[in-house]
């Protein structure tokens, strides 16, 4: 019997020729990943534990981003633990504000994940990683901690889904609206803790953006990761950003999977997850007038270059419907800067709407942009339950940016092809 693509990764890394679904096995880690919220808990951990250091100070990366710049006095103690223990343990990947950015988008641009690795994350959306196929997966403070102390980590070996993605997608259709039709299709527990794994020859037409925003969310179907087969594309971005050795793996031709299910591209249509679930999904032509009063552009999901230029594309001699709130949040420093020189925040600015400093911030009720009670929001964020981003009588609709601008046009959810 063979093996999917993250069995091979995980037997590889466990030291075995051979695993199977639901196996224990202990792995070696090629990173560690934390942020502000998480990483005080795991450092606070392994102060309790019988040792001095951590266990490869080039494999443990630290990236405060949720409540940065801080908002507050307990977000800035935060802070000062997490940059306290990097100043000791001398953590190579510390990512201090100026140079930090949201961390799922943040890794791959600067090298740290290539294919083949195997990733925990003390953050639930670590499974983006799966865009360059490596296995990547949150994690626990406490997991994040005996990581950090070892290099190793426990799993059970999940088994698998198979999505076969076929055709090309339409002008307007990116990697969250497939997502959210997935999502939409098997439902928030429809994968619980098993690998989402991606095949077809629909993949070619995926940037590596879509890719990222697809992976991210295999979490919100109850993932355990998510995964893409590694193509010239993905060796491309690699080479482009990383100086490390990639490994690909390849799914056996004999590999078994729970379940497959083909998603035909060229018939999806733009899709919103209206409250409280990412499952309860309506296709735009469906939604009849659903008045808005902010519009969130960014997060580990959609705050790429990629998604900034589509947004841009919509809102361009437009302006921002009256009386509407429109915070764009780009990912990290870099698409910040490359985005000002393409003009992108000129539009956004002339358009009407706010640019912030990469953070997570509204995501989770964080900051940069909470809601009030009856507040509605259209979101490129991946989580709309009660109360995700400010009152528990708000309502979150999570879209793409190319349907985010729209609405922010009409004040209302709206498709693309309504204002272009």
């Amino acid at each position: 019997m063979g093996m999917t693509m993250t069995q091979k990764i995980l037997a590889d890394h466990a030291g075995l020729p051979v695993v199977e679904a639901g196996q224990l096995i202990e792995a070696k880690l090629d990173l560690v990943l934390g942020n502000d919220i998480t990483s005080p808990v795991a450092i606070h951990e392994m102060d309790k534990m019988t040792v001095d250091n951590v266990f490869d100070k080039d494999k443990i990366a630290l990236v405060p981003d949720h409540f940065v710049p801080n908002k507050d006095i307990k977000s800035a103690e935060h802070c000062k633990c997490v940059r306290e223990f990097a100043v000791k343990h001398d953590i190579t990947n510390y990512f201090e504000v100026g140079e930090m950015g949201i961390e799922h988008a943040l890794l791959p641009e600067k090298g740290l994940t290539v294919a083949g690795d195997v990733i925990i994350g003390a953050d639930s959306h670590t499974c983006t990683y799966g865009a360059l196929g490596a296995f990547s997966t949150g994690v626990g403070s406490t997991d994040m901690a005996a990581g950090m102390a070892t290099g190793l980590a426990w799993f059970k070996v999940p088994s698998a889904i198979k999505f076969v993605l076929t055709g090309k997608p339409a002008k307007w259709i990116s990697g969250k609206d497939i997502i959210l039709h997935i999502i939409g299709m098997i439902g928030v527990d429809g994968a619980l803790y098993k690998s989402m794994e991606f095949a077809g020859d629909g993949i070619r037409h995926l940037s590596m953006d879509d890719r990222f925003t697809i992976a991210n969310m295999a979490i919100e179907a109850g993932g355990k990761n998510g995964i893409f087969p590694v193509d010239d594309l993905a060796i491309e971005y690699m080479k482009e950003h990383s100086q490390r050795e990639y490994k690909i793996y390849e799914a056996d031709a004999d590999a078994v999977y729970d379940a497959e299910y083909v998603i035909e591209l060229d018939k999806l249509k733009p899709t919103v997850a209206f409250p409280h679930l990412p499952e309860n999904t309506h296709t735009v032509d469906e939604i009849e007038d659903i008045k808005i009063d902010q519009v969130v552009i960014g997060s580990c999901t959609n705050g790429r270059l990629d998604d900034l230029r589509v947004a841009a594309s919509i809102l361009k001699g437009r302006k921002v419907k009256k009386g509407l709130r429109v915070i764009v949040i780009p990912a990290t420093q870099k698409i910040y800067l490359q985005a000002m020189e393409e003009g992108l925040l000129k539009t956004f600015i002339e358009a009407g709407a706010v640019v912030s400093t990469p953070t997570c911030g509204p995501c989770l009720g964080g900051y940069m942009g909470i809601l009030a009670e009856g507040e509605r929001c259209v979101s490129t964020t991946n989580r709309n339950f009660v109360g995700r981003m400010g009152h528990v009588n708000s309502e979150v609709y999570l879209a793409s940016p190319a349907v985010a601008a729209a609405s922010a046009v009409t004040g209302k959810i709206s498709s693309p092809e309504e204002v272009m």
